[in-house]
């Protein structure tokens, strides 16, 4: 019988040893990787040759911290020394000093003392109740794997080590040791691979790929091509990738893109003016105050647009509709109010910016941008978040298409479920907020906020037609593609998490 030198060699050890071996014995005797002993293992135990049998164990592994602990002592023994130098008692304060240890290390300490009955804490300080113990079960244990690094918990008892003691010693110090499943291998021959051995086998070279060589001189007669199992276990491999937050900031621009919108960008550092007054937010209304506004101390101020006949129309628009047919809010426009600086709260700032600049139909944008709200965090809330805000010029524009482009972008995005329900923004009438069903929550979750623009918003930009107008985040999208339940988990993700996300998602 003709096998791969590797299998061939593997057949004659067992048939040698007349006795299971362990895999990891069995590639140390011939000096061949395990990984390679492991796959020829399985390749003869399918063919019928031998049998692989699984013994599963656990093994203790000592970590930096543990070793660190092993070498130098644990903190309470360190602690009991100094009391002991010190006449039985010290402060707190002073026992942290004798033995050379940060408070904090004291202080962690002190529930291992008690569990070892080696001193008691009274008040603030410590008396040593015990006079150079012999070394505790978690010390034995330590001591023992520090120089071989790891072994199986077997072998540690047998050894002599108290290992349930030591464990039980060891609840809140993970940082020391670590205990892993592992499984042992043994292979022993079947009757087939004793009957192959006996009557000879024959070992040959085996290669990956023919070469030129091999074909031109004949040589491949003589070799084996070794063969590809895709069923083996092999090393998962996390390639790099786009953040999946990212990946729908992506996606949105291109759906955008796609329905023929124009992106645009605008600071984010803003004035006041193009934050809320632009869009007839008065000057006392509550989303300016403190607990919804980032204002800034440097700059405090950004100067108004050198276009003077647009801040006197908006000054116009609030204090008593101008021309635009409104009566206004009837209040005295302050300038100084409208040159704060502040962290733009919303991305209708750099539409609204679009709109100044060129308010001649036709015209569609959009902006993909962070802005920055004074939120209480929660599952789905943030003080800094994105947004996709867009503006459709049109002499023609409706509601109803306002809701039909709202409603292509989420089909876009790969959402159905979804509706509109009645709302108010002081620079949108009518208005609605968007919702989206998000089923690991059972619950409809608003997205954001659209209308058209008022004529108090639109006629001193020079605007004299329909404007429709949206602003919605993009946290929660993210959140729900990727079945999140915290919008938290998109900013501090696992690794494991964003491992496992998957590529083209």
């Amino acid at each position: 019988m003709r096998l791969p030198e590797e299998q061939a060699r593997l057949l004659r050890e067992l048939a040698a040893c007349g006795a299971a071996l362990r895999i990891d014995e069995i590639a140390e005797r011939l000096q061949i990787d395990q990984a390679r002993i492991a796959a020829a293992a399985v390749i003869l135990r399918d063919a019928g040759f031998l049998r692989i049998e699984e013994e599963a164990y656990r093994e203790v592994a000592i970590r930096p911290e543990g070793r660190r602990f092993a070498r130098e002592g644990f903190p309470e023994r360190k602690i009991l020394g100094a009391l002991h130098e010190a006449g039985g008692s010290l402060s707190l304060a002073d026992a942290a000093r004798a033995s050379g240890l940060e408070a904090k290390e004291v202080g962690g300490a002190l529930r291992y003392l008690a569990a070892k009955a080696w001193a008691a804490k009274e008040g603030a300080s410590l008396r040593a109740l015990a006079n150079d113990p012999p070394p505790s079960a978690d010390e034995l244990l330590l001591a023992a794997l520090e120089p071989i690094d790891r072994a199986a918990e077997e072998r540690l008892r047998a050894s002599g080590v108290p290992v349930e003691e030591a464990f039980e010693l060891l609840k809140g110090r993970a940082s020391l040791c670590e205990v892993r499943e592992k499984t042992i291998r043994r292979a022993s021959l079947e009757e087939a691979g004793r009957a192959a051995v006996e009557a000879g086998i024959d070992a040959a070279r085996e290669v990956n790929q023919l070469t030129p060589e091999l074909i031109a001189g004949g040589g491949w007669r003589d070799v084996t091509v070794r063969p590809y199992d895709v069923r083996l276990p092999a090393e998962t491999i996390h390639p790099g990738k786009r953040h999946p937050l990212q990946r729908v900031l992506d996606e949105t621009r291109r759906v955008y893109i796609e329905m023929g919108f124009e992106e645009i960008v605008s600071p984010l550092v803003e004035s006041a003016f193009w934050d809320f007054d632009v869009l007839f937010q008065p000057q006392d209304h509550p989303a300016r105050e403190m607990q919804d506004t980032f204002y800034l101390e440097r700059p405090a101020s950004i100067d108004l647009p050198a276009d003077r006949g647009i801040v006197d129309a908006v000054r116009a628009a609030h204090e008593d509709g101008g021309t635009t047919g409104s009566i206004g809010w009837q209040y005295r426009w302050d300038p100084a109010v409208a040159q704060r600086a502040v962290l733009r709260t919303h991305t209708t700032a750099t539409t609204v910016r679009a709109l100044a600049a060129d308010p001649i139909p036709p015209r569609r944008v959009f902006s993909v941008g962070r802005v920055f709200r004074r939120e209480t965090i929660d599952y789905k809330h943030l003080p800094i978040f994105f947004q996709v805000d867009g503006i459709v010029i049109d002499a023609d524009a409706s509601f109803a298409n306002l809701l039909g482009t709202l409603s292509a972008f989420y089909r876009k995005m790969g959402f159905e479920q979804f509706q509109f329900r009645p709302a108010f923004f002081p620079y949108t009438e009518p208005s609605v907020e968007v919702y989206i069903w998000y089923e690991k929550r059972k619950d409809w979750v608003e997205m954001g906020g659209a209308g058209i623009f008022r004529p108090e918003v639109t006629e001193p930009l020079g605007c004299k037609h329909p404007v429709l107008a949206w602003g919605l985040g993009l946290e929660r999208i993210a959140m729900m593609r990727y079945d999140l339940a915290d919008i938290r988990d998109l900013y501090m993700p696992s690794v494991e998490w964003l491992k496992g996300v998957a590529l083209c998602q």
